[in-house]
């Protein structure tokens, strides 16, 4: 089997990213390597695959029993005997775990490095009895002083190419400079290593930094908005990171503590919810790495700031390892700064404590950038890239100044008409003419009500922030904050104080993080489906499949278990396993919308193009098409054909499409202009939003039926 056909049959992908292939082929050639590969990049798979196809054992060294029991299911998932042996089994599982490796039934062994060397440990005996044929240390940075994150226990690996001298060692990690590079080989004793160096962007992740200042309710408006995604947020103390916890519980959040200080039930537990999504929003310390693996993590806030740019780039890394788009957001204060050198400093090393305050100036640096922050990043880890990445802060903002004078004083004027008694909410809705009942029948008849109507509530938002910022605005800090002037106010009111805003003006964001048009309201019965799953294996969900891969189904819509076998994700083993629990929710859900397979367009942009521009009228919908034309409604045809009344919907508006059909046959021409509107305004690619903008007198055929009609008259 090559590694390739290997590939495809154990992890259901069909080319290798980054340096893979030739990672794979250095080791099954039996030639030590060095490793540096972004964290989500797919290092794991450049010591799993060999293993698969090489004859004996492979002993992976990892840090973290958490990090173990993760790869040693997802191995299992995949159909690849793999085991761990650490402190938490009882002595009837170890003991099992030797008899299986002793009859040659496991591929892969994890242990921690104090397992394999420590004072009494008579495992290295045991282990040279067997066929080891390959040895990867995970984590490699931990081996040295001068990495982010130095472990003792990871010295004892010096004695790897004693005990093992034929047995090739690849050694891997997502971060390492020059110098950490040079000791991870020297330690090691690694023998005329190849070094392989990926490319450390992660394009799917957007860069941000954001000013601190009230930071806990900068984070409560940034998670309002991501109620459903899995993140994980880093403080520097223990003490803060339970605060926080405590604080997003009461708000409402799944949310949960983890530290080095917490005992082991207690840390495990938490882990264990945050890896099967039963808690949302993972509170932890910027010191503990916690080797986290869970694909679905969509946001990594560093709530302090990390002490170097290792830890942090290893920490946002950790977002988005399923290549879907994700954030990086690091709240920063001059403050955290003063309080890390401290922590720097190491006592009796001079040389040492010179280097780590360097490396926490290059942290501020980076906190501080008004240019590309990518750039800054891929500098660091010596990889050139242009100055303008298109999806960081700094990218994705232009800013000029502007004469704000006039905008200044309607806000000004608003908030002094409305006696200093209402929030930022209220007062924009005045400044726009809100016609809500929750504007009061007083307020609308004052001069002020309206003026600011030309100004999205974004744009309000922004100036007033702005105000608030230069000292013209104050709000209170009270269980309602309220927005107050200032002794500044009066002159800006009166004309004698000019007001400049800085425009931001966000742009679009980078092609290569767009994901593919897919069917929203599919997308949570598979979850539902995998969830389940999850359950039945005891495993996190993410484990039985990706988010990645349950998008591509939501797009696609494979038909068949060939088609399935397209899907990325989708190896020989999960196929057999749960191919047909997913099969089985897809076509009862494309039978229901009147859809079809659309796996031949997977690799073809064009071809998409093509089949959007002529709409499949088959026999189906021909034969609705028909008994429409004869004078039946859309619920008596559905009746007689045993299809849902959406179905028959989507058929008829195939043939609005097409010209078949007249639209005033399924819609009242004066409903068409507000339809139109609402789709110009929001967009076609979501029913829901437009429905919920026209309110309950439109239908959702009336709807489809229109958009159908617009298709047509954009090809006419």
């Amino acid at each position: 089997m090559t590694p390739l056909q290997a590939l495809h049959k154990y992890y259901g992908y069909t080319q290798f990213r980054h340096q893979q292939e030739a990672i794979i082929q250095q080791i099954l050639n039996g030639r030590d390597a060095l490793v540096l590969m972004p964290t989500g990049g797919g290092k794991s798979l450049c010591y799993q695959l060999p293993a698969v196809l090489l004859p004996g054992l492979t002993l992976v060294i990892s840090p973290l029993i958490a990090l173990m029991k993760d790869q040693v299911d997802s191995l299992n998932l995949n159909g690849i005997p793999a085991a761990y042996l650490n402190s938490t089994q009882s002595s009837d599982e170890q003991q099992n775990i030797i008899n299986r490796l002793r009859s040659g039934d496991i591929k892969l062994l994890y242990l921690a490095p104090e397992r394999l060397f420590g004072s009494e440990s008579r495992l290295v005996s045991f282990l040279k009895s067997l066929p080891v044929s390959l040895i990867a240390i995970d984590e490699a940075h931990c081996i040295s002083h001068w990495g982010h994150d130095f472990r003792p226990e990871y010295l004892m690996l010096s004695n790897l190419k004693t005990e093992f001298p034929k047995t090739p060692v690849v050694a891997l990690t997502a971060t390492a400079d020059q110098l950490t590079r040079h000791d991870i080989k020297e330690k090691l004793a690694l023998h005329q290593p190849a070094e392989f160096v990926s490319s450390f962007n992660r394009p799917n992740i957007t860069y941000k930094v954001v000013p601190k200042k009230n930071s806990y309710n900068q984070l409560l408006d940034f998670l309002a908005e991501r109620k459903e995604d899995s993140g994980i947020i880093y403080c520097l103390s223990r003490v803060s990171t339970e605060d926080l916890a405590a604080d997003l519980r009461a708000q409402g959040y799944a949310a949960e503590a983890y530290h080095a200080g917490l005992d082991n039930e207690t840390k495990a537990r938490n882990q264990d919810k945050f890896l099967r999504d039963e808690i949302k929003v993972m509170v932890a310390t910027i010191a503990f790495g916690m080797g986290i693996n869970k694909s679905n993590v969509r946001y990594v806030v560093h709530y302090d700031l990390p002490k170097n740019i290792e830890g942090y780039y290893q920490e946002t890394g950790r977002a988005g390892r399923d290549g879907l788009p994700s954030e990086a957001v690091l709240f920063f204060s001059a403050g955290d700064a003063f309080k890390l050198q401290r922590f720097a400093r190491v006592e009796g090393n001079e040389e040492q404590s010179r280097i780590m305050l360097k490396k926490l100036d290059d942290m501020v640096k980076y906190s501080q950038l008004q240019t590309c922050r990518r750039q800054y990043l891929m500098h660091y880890f010596n990889e050139p890239f242009p100055d303008h990445c298109g999806s960081c802060d700094v990218c994705l903002t232009e800013f000029k100044k502007i004469d704000g004078t006039v905008i200044a004083q309607k806000a000004l004027s608003a908030v002094s008409r409305l006696n200093q008694r209402f929030g930022n909410t209220y007062v924009i809705d005045f400044l726009r003419g809100s016609k809500s009942e929750k504007i009061r029948e007083e307020h609308k008849q004052l001069k002020t009500y309206g003026i600011g109507a030309d100004l999205s509530k974004a744009d309000w938002q922004r100036y007033i922030g702005q105000l608030i910022l230069q000292g013209y605005l104050q709000i209170t800090d009270d269980g309602y904050p309220i927005l107050k002037l200032t002794p500044a106010s009066d002159a800006v009111l009166k004309g004698q104080q000019k007001i400049e805003f800085t425009l931001a003006e966000n742009i679009e964001e980078a092609a290569e993080i767009q994901t593919p048009s897919y069917e929203s309201d599919l997308l949570p019965d598979l979850k539902t489906i995998r969830f389940n799953l999850a359950m039945n294996e005891n495993v996190p969900a993410y484990l039985i499949l990706s988010d990645a891969t349950l998008l591509e189904m939501a797009t696609y819509l494979p038909q068949t278990l060939d088609e399935l076998g397209r899907i990325s994700g989708f190896g020989e083993v999960k196929l057999a396993k749960y191919g047909d629990a997913f099969l089985q929710i897809i076509i009862n859900y494309c039978d229901k919308k009147g859809l079809s397979s659309k796996i031949g367009s997977k690799r073809t942009k064009a071809a998409t193009k093509t089949k959007a521009s002529r709409p499949t009228s088959g026999n189906t919908q021909r034969e609705s098409f028909e008994l429409y034309r004869s004078g039946k409604t859309i619920s008596e045809i559905a009746a007689q054909r045993s299809l849902s009344t959406t179905t028959i919907e989507s058929h008829l508006c195939s043939f609005v499409q097409t010209g078949e059909l007249d639209i005033s046959e399924m819609v009242p021409p004066r409903k068409m202009p507000a339809i139109q509107e609402a789709a110009e305004s929001y967009g076609t690619e979501r029913l829901a939003p437009l429905k919920e903008a026209l309110g309950d007198d439109y239908t959702y055929a009336e709807i489809k039926a229109v958009l159908s009609w617009m298709k047509r008259e954009v090809q006419a």
